[in-house]
């Protein structure tokens, strides 16, 4: 039975064009605001409506994306409730998911790679810097248009608030919340994490757009599973076959991968400018010229 659709509609002030996407709690539609133009606005499921944790999940999401206010980050312009219905609505992003453009072009040159990494970087230390982990960063998660080559970041619906009480933050023993090709390791025990699990993701995401490949090779997920618990991933200089990568680049990746997340660069940024540094065919650690300096420009686009 086909569900329920609201095109033609006008809800929040907010009239819905057409449906673009749904999934298990909630569709999404292109709609038209007098004042902000072009938006996306995602509606909770209507079978939904009356399950607490649905709710709040749904309205967790709209709450932290509405603080993270970057170029870098699909906007939120406002959430509640109206005719019933809980929505949420957010900027249009043109493009399409990163995850279709590489399914379509295949990998990025090191420099393309770096570039988008600056970009989602920088989106992701104002998340942190807004006290949230995202614990959901993969290519589905991100909006990349080609003609500008800018990135989005979206989808805070399993994001954590890092300031609250640790009672409050913690999941259930034996159970994580992600993406498992793209999750963190300290995440699968759903253990407590923080920035560095992001960071972790973050570097998963630019090796894949580099090789098309991930760094587990784990063809079912208990397999995955064991690998990411007790092996190394694969350099990214073995991923492909006859392609090589500069030394600086693979030790920079390497390191956002550690699984230990002590030993993986302290901040997002600080990955990200190791990248940099290291697709131009410079070290992995730089000098106040190299990785310091492209650390510093990061800070100033934020």
């Amino acid at each position: 039975m086909a569900s329920e659709t609201y095109v033609g509609r006008t809800i929040a002030g907010y009239r819905l064009l057409e449906r673009v996407g749904e999934g298990g709690t909630a569709e999404v539609y292109r709609a038209e605001h007098p004042e902000r133009g072009p938006c996306a606005f995602k509606v909770l499921r209507p079978r939904l409506r009356s399950d607490p944790v649905a709710v709040k999940r749904f309205l967790r999401e709209a709450g932290y994306g509405a603080r993270v206010v970057h170029p870098s980050v699909v906007r939120t312009y406002e959430y509640g409730e109206a005719d019933g219905l809980h929505y949420l609505a957010l900027e249009w992003a043109g493009g399409e998911s990163l995850a279709q453009f590489l399914h379509r072009n295949g990998p990025l040159a090191p420099a393309d790679a770096a570039a988008v990494t600056r970009q989602l970087a920088a989106g992701l230390s104002a998340a942190h810097q807004a006290g949230i982990i995202h614990r959901d960063l993969k290519p589905e998660n991100i909006v990349y248009d080609a003609a500008t080559r800018q990135v989005k970041l979206l989808d805070f619906g399993i994001a954590r608030d890092a300031e609250l009480p640790p009672e409050e933050r913690l999941t259930r023993t034996g159970f994580f919340v992600g993406t498992l090709q793209y999750v963190a390791p300290e995440a699968l025990s759903g253990a407590l994490v923080d920035g560095r699990a992001d960071i972790y993701s973050l570097a998963t995401i630019t090796y894949f757009m580099l090789t098309g490949r991930r760094p587990f090779a784990g063809r079912t997920p208990r397999e995955l599973f064991q690998q990411m618990l007790t092996q190394p991933p694969t350099p990214l200089n073995a991923a492909v076959p006859g392609r090589q990568f500069p030394a600086g680049l693979e030790a920079a990746l390497m390191r956002g991968l550690e699984r230990d997340p002590n030993r993986r660069q302290p901040t997002v940024l600080e990955f990200a400018a190791a990248v940099d540094v290291g697709s131009r065919g410079g070290p992995a650690q730089g000098t106040a010229g190299g990785l310091f300096g492209v650390l510093k420009s990061l800070i100033r686009k934020k």
